[in-house]
């Protein structure tokens, strides 16, 4: 499974794209996540998947992303194996949400992520690490949207690499390590297998 973390200059500050999956779906439905999916026979690495499934669920073509990387692998929930795929992309994108997937589609700035105002978290029985959430009000509906989970993690993960700055809050992880926690985390998973 990959995601595509789609990052881009929002009136002088950073922002990503998240949505809210629809309601009627199997797996997941009605939570916010990036753009991103399991990865099809004709993908050729994380980066194709992580382009076709933005293209399929918000209408984002590739040629509209400037890949920067992928980072380290993340196991979910599940047991999936997720690659967070780093792209930017231009302000003036529209998305063309699927409507059989996609309830909305918003932004949010890569700040809001190290800001605790918003943020709870605790400890979950099993789990290594903390789990984060935030509530945010979407000043343009004026909709508030519970960003949680993976999808908190690794907001919080790339903001810290992205901003350089750390997280007002505790994030579970060395914030100028974070590589070493997620990958002994992984192999630790693993070896459960």
């Amino acid at each position: 499974m990959c995601l595509a973390y789609l990052i881009f200059k929002c009136v002088f500050t950073i922002c990503v794209i998240v949505y809210l999956l629809f309601r009627q779906l199997r797996t997941n439905a009605g939570e916010v996540c990036f753009p991103g999916g399991k990865s099809d026979p004709g993908d050729r690495d994380a980066v194709d998947t992580a382009l076709r499934e933005a293209h399929e669920e918000i209408g984002l073509s590739p040629d509209q992303v400037d890949v920067v990387c992928t980072l380290f692998p993340i196991m979910n929930k599940t047991g999936l194996l997720v690659t967070p795929v780093v792209g930017f992309i231009e302000a003036s994108f529209s998305p063309r949400p699927n409507p059989a997937e996609v309830s909305a589609v918003f932004t949010v700035p890569l700040e809001f992520f190290i800001r605790e105002a918003h943020h709870t978290s605790y400890s979950p029985p099993g789990i290594s690490g903390l789990l984060h959430s935030f509530l945010f009000l979407d000043p343009e509906t004026g909709t508030c949207y519970q960003i949680w989970g993976l999808t908190a993690i690794l907001a919080i993960l790339v903001s810290v690499l992205a901003l350089r700055k750390k997280p007002e809050f505790e994030i579970g992880f060395n914030s100028a390590d974070p590589e070493s926690f997620f990958l002994d985390n992984l192999n630790k998973r693993i070896s459960k297998l």
